[in-house]
């Protein structure tokens, strides 16, 4: 028996209230994910609540992702989440992140306990970055992969360095008492309490999230003349930088966007291996607050999240869908927020 609806149910609207039925159909649920019973919650019953609530989080903040989720409901179709992806900062010399861990041990004291795993690292070094894809261990076809990123600030100058360290040192940790002994409850044992994982989802899933104080006008401009992720990060802290739809033909899908009026990155990117191909919306812009020389708030327009499409083929040599990433095709997608055309 799959996990049961209304265990399902309840784990989101911990995170999100009266939204949670709605954000469940926008997306495929899937069967093989059994049901540990009314008491109890596994550590993927969690890991597939979380990402419910994540995606319906993202759709909240980007509006063109919220159209083609509509379009998705109308046509019948749910969306099949096959990754989300976050961003994270890595400060000189392994400092922590404010009161968080460097980079993406901050997101591994999340996903390690529910079950994920670091399948691959991959070099972003155009953008002085490196990726990691975490997939779950007990349902790697099933439940959504994280691309998590880190941004290596010591590969830039001393002034972004000292602008990243003056915005980042100040992040705060989201994760309360709660969360944290239920993070050790999965990690010990796989499961915990159906009262016990309500009680940790909405910190769990708020970590995913701004926690950094307001930048100022001045360190953003610097981060983001060396680099538009930085500059993203500044404003969107670790909130989902994109989910992904994963579909049958994404060449068809951008044209069908294309014809609705949908900003769309220009080129579909292939893997080397030639079985992953993805594209993008472009990011919808936002405003946000920063504070100014002056010390007075001010509020600027700045590329925020998108959304994301992909296809993925059997490999061959294992028969199985191939759940790799492409480090060509990754920093392709993470021009989507830039502030220029990619």
């Amino acid at each position: 028996m799959t996990i049961a609806p209304d265990k399902l149910t309840a784990l989101v609207a911990a995170a999100l209230g009266q939204d949670a039925s709605r954000a469940i159909a926008d997306l495929v649920v899937p069967t093989d994910i059994p049901d540990s019973g009314p008491d109890t919650v596994t550590r993927a019953e969690f890991a597939l609540a979380m990402t419910v609530a994540l995606h319906w989080g993202l759709l909240a903040r980007v509006p063109t992702a919220a159209a083609y989720a509509v379009d998705c409901r109308a046509a019948g179709r749910p969306i099949m989440l096959d990754h989300g992806a976050l961003r994270t900062v890595v400060l000189p010399d392994g400092a922590a992140t404010g009161a968080i861990p460097a980079g993406a041990a901050a997101f591994a004291r999340i996903l390690q306990p529910l079950g994920y795993s670091r399948a691959d690292i991959y070099p972003l070094d155009r953008l002085r970055m490196t990726g990691f894809a975490w997939c779950h261990d007990d349902f790697p076809d099933s439940i959504a992969q994280f691309f998590v990123s880190e941004l290596h600030v010591d590969r830039f100058d001393a002034d972004f360095a000292a602008a990243a360290t003056r915005i980042f040192a100040t992040t705060r940790d989201a994760l309360d008492d709660s969360a944290n002994a239920t993070l050790a409850a999965f990690a010990a044992q796989g499961q915990v309490s159906l009262a016990q994982a309500l009680a940790a989802m909405p910190a769990i899933v708020g970590a995913f999230d701004r926690h950094h104080d307001v930048p100022s006008v001045r360190d953003y401009e610097t981060l983001k003349a060396s680099s538009a992720e930085a500059a993203w990060i500044a404003t969107e802290g670790n909130a989902f930088n994109h989910g992904t739809d994963r579909v049958t033909d994404v060449e068809a899908v951008a044209d069908a966007q294309r014809a609705a009026g949908r900003a769309m990155k220009d080129r579909v990117e292939v893997s080397g291996s030639g079985r992953v191909r993805q594209t993008a919306y472009r990011a919808d812009w936002v405003e946000r607050p920063f504070v100014d020389d002056n010390g007075t708030q001010v509020t600027l327009t700045v590329p925020g999240s998108f959304y994301e499409f992909i296809d993925r083929a059997v490999d061959p040599a294992s028969g199985r869908l191939d759940l790799k990433f492409d480090s060509s095709n990754a920093q392709g997608i993470f021009k989507m927020t830039a502030s220029l055309d990619a």
